[in-house]
């Protein structure tokens, strides 16, 4: 039989780690879902958690999984390009992807079929127990550990380091494809200082800023604003000062229609989930208009 893309067990994000027995933690590694299709040597490829071929993007990926020395296996994993101090770097991953096929390498997290026997109704332990069993040393494919601890602790630590998050995964639970509450993810938050280029605000619903990357003006979402009273109304008043910005794009001005667009040269600092191309769970902490620094 030969294997064929799988969609993939999705976690549900969560505000707080699993606590208790049962569970198992790891680093969520911040880059793009990866599932590697092995039928045999010369038939391998990669896809990304939409089930497009990106195999020619992943070689160094493909080369690894060839070494496996395997007649047949759907791993899943995420594919991670890591910065100078060895983290996954998803920025970094988003130019060179599509430069240099042999950036990436793949953090392999669960194996659903292997060698003609198809593994999804046996437990997650005992899948990657088998999973670790094919790894190979100094490979671009690399198992991902899970890590010993209590969740809180063990989350503490990866907020700490400035890693994405962690996932969190029933020790027996099936692998089943789309959401699940038996596996989870919690994130860390980060502060960004980005420019405003917009602010909605409606009578009976909270107010709303629209944020682009100082750097390049490019939209990276919205942020609720959060300020105290006189901190909201001096920031109302310099979006006023400021009004009569052009909206990014008009796809943006359509789903923003009643947005009160500015001028560029005003920033806020920004608390959100880390490891997202675009604002989530995102808060106004700071206004850093006209020198200041706000805090964090």
């Amino acid at each position: 039989m030969r294997l064929a893309f799988i969609p993939p067990m999705k976690p549900k994000l969560v505000e707080t780690p699993p606590l208790g027995d049962g569970w198992t933690h790891e680093i969520k590694l911040d880059g793009y879902r990866t599932q590697i299709v092995i039928n045999g040597p010369d038939d391998i490829r990669a896809y990304s958690s939409s089930g497009a071929d990106w195999s020619k993007r992943y070689t160094g990926i493909i080369e690894a999984a060839r070494e496996l020395g395997i007649e047949s296996a759907i791993i899943d994993g995420e594919a991670v390009v890591t910065n100078a101090a060895g983290q996954p770097d998803f920025r970094k991953m988003q130019s060179v992807i599509h430069k240099d096929p042999y950036a990436a390498i793949l953090g392999a997290f669960d194996i659903l079929h292997l060698n003609g026997h198809d593994l999804r109704d046996i437990g997650c332990k005992a899948r990657r127990e088998m999973l670790y069993s094919i790894m190979k040393p100094n490979s671009r494919i690399q198992f991902s550990e899970a890590l010993p601890g209590d969740a809180k602790s063990i989350f503490y630590l990866i907020d700490q380091a400035g890693l994405e998050g962690m996932v969190s995964k029933r020790a027996d639970s099936l692998y089943r494809s789309g959401p699940t509450t038996n596996w989870l993810k919690t994130k860390s938050y980060m502060y960004s200082d980005l420019e405003i280029l917009g602010y909605e605000r409606e009578r009976g619903k909270a107010a709303m800023a629209l944020f682009a990357d100082p750097a390049t003006r490019r939209y990276v979402g919205t942020a609720v604003v959060t300020l105290g009273r006189d901190m909201r109304d001096r920031l109302w008043q310099r979006v006023q000062d400021k009004a009569g910005g052009t909206p990014p794009d008009p796809y943006i001005k359509k789903r923003h229609p009643s947005t009160q667009w500015i001028k560029p040269g005003l920033m806020a600092r920004v608390k959100h989930l880390r490891g997202e191309e675009i604002l989530r769970h995102a808060s106004v902490k700071a206004l850093l208009d006209d020198g200041e620094n706000g805090g964090s």
